[in-house]
C-alpha cells in the first residue's frame, strides 16, 4: 500500500520531518538494509584479515594496495554522482509520466451521463454497458503490466467472474486472433454501441456523439501509453552503467577505506577509528539513491510505494456506475440559496479560523505604496498645447493621505494645479453673478409687460 504522510507535513514545524525518519514501511532502511549489512560484513572481514592474519610483509603489501584504491575513490575517476543524478532524474520523470497516464474514467462517465439519454431500462443498460467496456479495457491493460492486477485476475475467466465481461463477450474476445495485446477490443465495442445509441435516438445529435468519441480516444490513448511505458524501458546499457559504477566504487572502498597502522606514518592515516563512519554514510547515500531509481523505474510492482492498481480498479468501476446510473437525472430540488436576498454577504468562519477573516484582502503588491507630491506631477512634452483640459484626478490608498478630487490641468505642473483651481473658482462665481443679474432684469421686463 502506498505510504502517505502528507497530513503530517502540512505545517512546517520543529522536527516535523525528523519524525518521519523512524518509520519502517516504505523507508530507505527497509529497502537498503541487506546491502548495508553485506558491505559492513565484507569491510569487517578485510579489517580483521589485515590486523590479525597477515604477516608484516603481507601487511605492507596490503597497505600499498589500500593506498592505491583510496587514491581513486577520493577522486572523480568513477563519476558516481553524475551518473546517479542523471539516472534518478530520468527515472523520476518516467515514474510521474506513468502516473499521469493512468486511465481514469471520470471525464468519460460525465459525457456518457449527460449525452446518453433515457430513464428506462434500455437507457440504463446502454450507459452501464458503455462504462463497463471502458473499465474492462483498463483491467486488460493493467493485467499486462501490473503484477498485483495479474495476481488478482490471472485468467480471463476471473475477469468474467468479477463482472467486467460476460461469457458471450469472452467468446467474441477469444475468437479474434491477434499476435498483439487485445486491450483495445472493448473500446471498439464502446464506439459501436455509441453509434447504435445514436441511431436509436439515445444520443440526440452528432455533436454529442463526437464528444463521446473524443473522450473515448483520450481514454484509449492513456491505455496505449501505459502499454508503451511497459514495453519501452530505460535503455538497459544505462542501467548497467549506473549499477556497475556504484557497486565498483564501494568494492574499492572496502579496501581503500581501511584504517592502516598509524605508527607507519601514512598520510591521512594518523588515527585508527576501527569503524568507517563517513564511508558507511557515503554508502548509505549513494546506494540509497540507486535504490530509489530501482524503486520508481517500474511502479506497477508490489513494493510499498508502487501504485495501488487494484484499489484504482475498484474505485473506477464504482464511481463510473454511480455517475451513469444512480446519478442519472437524480437532482436535488432547485431552491433559492441561503444568501438569495442578500446582496453583500460573507461566509462564516469557525473559531479556529476566525483570525483569517480579519486579514485585509490582497489587492496587489503596489496597492499601499507611498508616493511623494513630486512623484505625482505629470510631465508633458514641450510641444503639447496648454489648453484647458478637464479630467478627474483620483489617487486611492489605504493610508488616506490623498482623497478623490477634480481639477484642471494647465501646463502639466502639479504645483500650478492649485492656482488654476482657485482661478477657476473665481471665474465660476463671476459667471454665476452675471446669470443672476440677467435673470432679475428679465423678471422686471416681464412684470412691466403684464401691467
Amino acid at each position: 500500500m502506498t505510504v502517505s504522510y502528507t497530513l503530517e507535513v502540512a505545517n512546517a514545524r520543529f522536527c516535523g520531518f525528523s519524525r518521519l525518519l523512524f518509520r519502517w514501511r516504505g523507508s530507505i532502511y527497509k529497502l537498503l538494509y541487506k546491502e548495508f549489512l553485506v558491505f559492513c560484513g565484507v569491510y569487517l572481514f578485510f579489517s580483521l584479515f589485515y590486523r590479525f592474519l597477515l604477516s608484516p610483509w603481507q601487511q605492507d603489501l596490503f597497505e600499498r594496495v589500500a593506498l592505491y584504491c583510496d587514491k581513486f575513490t577520493n577522486t572523480s575517476f568513477i563519476p558516481v554522482l553524475f551518473v546517479l543524478g542523471f539516472y534518478v532524474t530520468l527515472a523520476f520523470n518516467r515514474w510521474w509520466g506513468q502516473y499521469t497516464s493512468f486511465p481514469l474514467p471520470d471525464n468519460l462517465m460525465m459525457v456518457v451521463s449527460g449525452n446518453v439519454h433515457g430513464a428506462d431500462e434500455r437507457g440504463r443498460l446502454l450507459r452501464r454497458t458503455l462504462m463497463r467496456y471502458a473499465n474492462l479495457s483498463s483491467v486488460l491493460i493493467l493485467r499486462s503490466i501490473s503484477t498485483r492486477v495479474h495476481k488478482r485476475f490471472p485468467t480471463l475467466e476471473h475477469v468474467v467472474e468479477a463482472g467486467f465481461m460476460t461469457v458471450h463477450e469472452l467468446k467474441k474476445f477469444e475468437s479474434l486472433h491477434s499476435d498483439f495485446n487485445k486491450y483495445w477490443i472493448p473500446l471498439t465495442w464502446f464506439s459501436n454501441l455509441a453509434s447504435r445509441a445514436r441511431q436509436e435516438g439515445r444520443v440526440r445529435d452528432d455533436i454529442a456523439l463526437r464528444l463521446l468519441m473524443d473522450e473515448l480516444n483520450k481514454y484509449r490513448a492513456k491505455c496505449s501509453l501505459l502499454f508503451h511505458y511497459d514495453w519501452i524501458s530505460i535503455p538497459l546499457v544505462y542501467t548497467q552503467v549506473v549499477t556497475i559504477a556504484v557497486y565498483s566504487f564501494f568494492a574499492f572502498c572496502v579496501i581503500g577505506r581501511q584504517f592502516l597502522n598509524p605508527k607507519k606514518g601514512y598520510a591521512d592515516h594518523k588515527l585508527d577509528m576501527y569503524v568507517p563512519v563517513f564511508t558507511l554514510l557515503q554508502f548509505f547515500f549513494y546506494t540509497g539513491w540507486l535504490k530509489v531509481g530501482e524503486l520508481i523505474i517500474n511502479p506497477f510492482g508490489e513494493d510499498d510505494d508502487d501504485f495501488e492498481t487494484n484499489q484504482l480498479i475498484d474505485r473506477n468501476i464504482q464511481v463510473s456506475m454511480l455517475a451513469v446510473d444512480d446519478m442519472y437525472q437524480n437532482l436535488a430540488p432547485i431552491v433559492k440559496d441561503k444568501h438569495w436576498k442578500q446582496r453583500h454577504f460573507s461566509v462564516p468562519y469557525t473559531l479556529s479560523t476566525a483570525a483569517e477573516s480579519l486579514r485585509p484582502a490582497f489587492k496587489g503588491s503596489t496597492f499601499d505604496m507611498r508616493m511623494s507630491a513630486e512623484d505625482l506631477e505629470i510631465h508633458l512634452p514641450a510641444d503639447t498645447p496648454v489648453d484647458k483640459q478637464y479630467f478627474p484626478l483620483q489617487v486611492d490608498g489605504m493610508n488616506g493621505v490623498l482623497q478623490r478630487g477634480e481639477g484642471i490641468l494647465r501646463g502639466g505642473s502639479f504645483s500650478s494645479l492649485i492656482d488654476v483651481l482657485s482661478h477657476r473658482s473665481e471665474e465660476d462665481e463671476a459667471e454665476e453673478d452675471t446669470d443672476a443679474t440677467n435673470h432679475k432684469e428679465q423678471e422686471k421686463a416681464l412684470i412691466k409687460h403684464n401691467c
